[in-house]
């Protein structure tokens, strides 16, 4: 026997007929004796919905009445699901959020978790019933239903994961995996069986959209085992109720994965933008009089690229920040232009970071060169790089992305089984 949450995303409850198909998945476990909680998204398109009522009552409305509004989502599903399961013939009853309670920071609409009680849960699980927890929120320390952001269920199905000690958490999706790359773009990509959560959380920050970043990094810090799974698959399909490795990809601990692949995959990312400051003094505080306003304004800024000059009196300082923030970017850079000292400012928009991810980098020489060798073949022309010791990131043109994305798999023999 074992304990295990079942996260179900937007997709896999976005009607009735998927709402029953999540029990019978639920129905599966719980037959084979173990505990079981279910965490359980919005229906797909309705957190969409709520915030557009929100915004079309008001462009500047209450944080917390908008937190009351978009909460309201997961609150049916989980009791939807609860009277599903009921209707099989299962011991089952909906929490919300601040049933529980899981206990989180003041910042409605993007609210961190602080704490999760999971006794009680654990009480319950033991008796034989199943919980339903509605997903994505939680309860602020002014005792207001606070939310955490949007893709936040799958944050709080690994805390609560962690919280009732779960031997693993299965967050069922419509896809049935992690793969090598997207396969809309390469065909021939592979799902992997295991991956890093160093790798996972890598990707997630990437581009790749299977889960999200905040969930990967929780689960890494407490150890969470992992399984990205399909709930479009039968439910008594042979094989998906092994406890060990039902079909899917298990995000685990290095020590987990015996042989290590170099390159695990190739993420990509795109409507990033280029900004360059030319001829900057070179001086010490030059990067923070840039850098301290931009974050101060919440503009995520990446790649950074400096160059001096020949006789080191000036720099060119080039960076990268998301398409939609640069208008706002230009904004506050030219509001601190004086504190600054650059003499001109230059922005592209429309181009790719495409990444290699892989924990066997730290281990192998030549990765980044073969990269680059490959996409000089295929005439790609790389305008920034940054490196770490399991990623590689280049910066490209948007029109070669595909291109440079089908490249780097091939060029790192992820193409083949």
């Amino acid at each position: 026997m074992a304990r295990i949450v079942m996260k179900f995303g937007g997709t896999s409850v976005a009607d009735m007929d998927r709402i029953r198909v999540v029990a019978r998945h639920v129905k599966r476990e719980v037959d084979a004796g173990h505990e079981v909680a279910v965490v359980v998204s919005a229906m797909s398109g309705k957190t969409n919905e709520l915030v557009g009522w929100t915004r079309d009552a008001s462009p500047m409305h209450d944080a917390r009445e908008y937190d009351a509004v978009v909460a309201s989502g997961e609150q049916v599903t989980s009791g939807l699901v609860a009277i599903a399961l009921q209707h099989l013939g299962i011991n089952a009853r909906s929490w919300q959020g601040w049933q529980i309670p899981i206990k989180t920071d003041n910042a409605h609409g993007a609210a961190r978790i602080l704490e999760i009680n999971g006794d009680e849960i654990i009480r319950r699980m033991g008796e034989g019933q199943v919980a339903v927890v509605a997903g994505f929120q939680g309860l602020g320390p002014d005792n207001r239903i606070s939310t955490l952001g949007r893709g936040g269920s799958d944050t709080s199905a690994v805390a609560i994961a962690a919280a009732v000690k779960a031997d693993r958490c299965d967050i069922y999706t419509d896809v049935d995996g992690v793969y090598t790359t997207d396969p809309r773009i390469v065909p021939k990509a592979r799902r992997l069986k295991k991956i890093a959560f160093e790798e996972m959380l890598e990707m997630a920050s990437l581009g790749a959209k299977v889960l999200q970043v905040r969930s990967v990094e929780l689960a890494m810090v407490f150890k969470v085992r992992t399984f990205v799974r399909s709930s479009f698959e039968d439910p008594d399909a042979p094989g998906m109720g092994d406890l060990l490795n039902p079909p899917g990809t298990l995000i685990c601990d290095e020590e987990e994965i015996v042989e290590q692949e170099v390159v695990t995959g190739i993420a990509y990312a795109k409507d990033e933008a280029q900004i360059s400051l030319r001829r900057l003094s070179d001086r010490p505080g030059v990067s923070a009089a840039i850098f301290g306003p931009l974050a101060e304004n919440h503009i995520n800024v990446d790649m950074i690229v400096q160059n001096i000059s020949e006789d080191g009196s000036t720099t060119d300082m080039t960076f990268t920040v998301p398409s939609g923030d640069v208008d706002k970017a230009l904004k506050v850079l030219g509001d601190h232009k004086e504190q600054i000292g650059y003499d001109v400012i230059q922005n592209e928009s429309g181009l790719v970071k495409v990444s290699v991810i892989g924990i066997g980098m730290r281990s192998h020489a030549g990765v980044a060169a073969s990269a680059f060798r490959a996409l000089a073949e295929k005439g790609i022309n790389i305008k920034a790089i940054t490196t770490s010791e399991i990623k590689i990131s280049i910066l490209i043109d948007g029109p070669y992305a595909e291109l440079a994305v089908r490249t780097l798999h091939s060029c790192y023999g992820l193409d083949k089984s």
